[in-house]
């Protein structure tokens, strides 16, 4: 079939119009994503930079989640720090009530109350777990700071159980003074013990806290970077599509008196 021949008034006024409809359905794609850089076509640079700064935001939070799991960890045993904190204070009491009475019995009732504080301690040391991890069982906690795993922190675990505290047992049902003496040295050590880890883990959770704003702070630049090079405003792509659209309607005018002006030959022929 030979092709159709155009005159040159149609032909122009038909491509002006084809070029308003692919500008009009370009306009609609931004106003419906809301980017003005939907793909590398539109702008590769803009495109390729945009996506490097998403890519690497997304891998930033995907860390904010172990972040959180080594801030609750560490809060877990400071906590668990606290507690034993208290039960050690109370076995000094006891210590002090035993030291000022020389009754047998007396001393017997408050050596056996001594020992089940110890028992709670070891308890409440293996119960300062979080997420699988017990900084006050032995187990370290490594967190890991940013995408490429090239900066982290370490936080060593203790051991918090009365073997690890060095408190022993009662001895002699605290019969002799002396006994009752070496408990209350054996407490004093540990107070001192528990207070510098406590310390410790402070500062640890310090250092984890402020990576983690630090984190959230870059996320939020990383991505603001991106936004400013593929959204599109959305009062200016608005105005646009309806400069485009009364374009459209001049550009299906001025082509239907282009055709008009072809069928007057017609005329001749009448």
């Amino acid at each position: 079939m030979s092709q159709i021949v155009l005159s040159a008034g149609v032909r122009s006024n038909l491509l002006q119009l084809q070029q308003t409809s692919d500008l009009i359905t370009s306009t609609q794609t931004k106003l419906a994503t809301g980017k003005r850089v939907n793909s590398a076509l539109d702008n590769a640079n803009n495109f390729f930079t945009a996506q490097g700064l998403d890519n690497r935001a997304s891998d930033l939070n995907n860390l904010l989640d172990a972040m959180s799991t080594g801030i609750n960890t560490i809060q877990a045993a400071n906590n668990g720090i606290t507690a034993i904190t208290k039960l050690v204070q109370s076995a000094q009491s006891l210590v002090s009530q035993a030291q000022q009475t020389s009754d047998t019995a007396t001393r017997a009732s408050l050596s056996s109350q001594f020992d089940a504080i110890r028992t709670q301690i070891d308890q409440l040391a293996g119960d300062a777990g979080f997420n699988g991890t017990n900084l006050l069982n032995g187990d370290n906690l490594t967190v890991t700071l940013n995408e490429t795993a090239t900066s982290s922190t370490t936080v060593s675990g203790v051991t918090d159980t009365s073997t690890g505290l060095a408190i022993n047992a009662a001895a002699n049902s605290w019969a002799a003074t002396a006994d009752i003496t070496t408990a209350g040295t054996d407490l004093t050590a540990a107070l001192s013990t528990l207070r510098s880890q406590s310390q410790t883990l402070s500062s640890n959770l310090s250092t984890v806290q402020i990576r983690q704003d630090f984190t959230k702070a870059m996320i939020n630049t990383l991505q603001a970077g991106s936004d400013a090079l593929t959204l599109a405003d959305s009062n200016e792509e608005g105005a646009n599509l309806l400069a485009l659209q009364t374009r459209q309607q001049l550009s299906t005018t001025a082509l239907s008196l282009a055709s008009q002006a072809d069928q007057n030959v017609l005329r001749l022929f009448g």
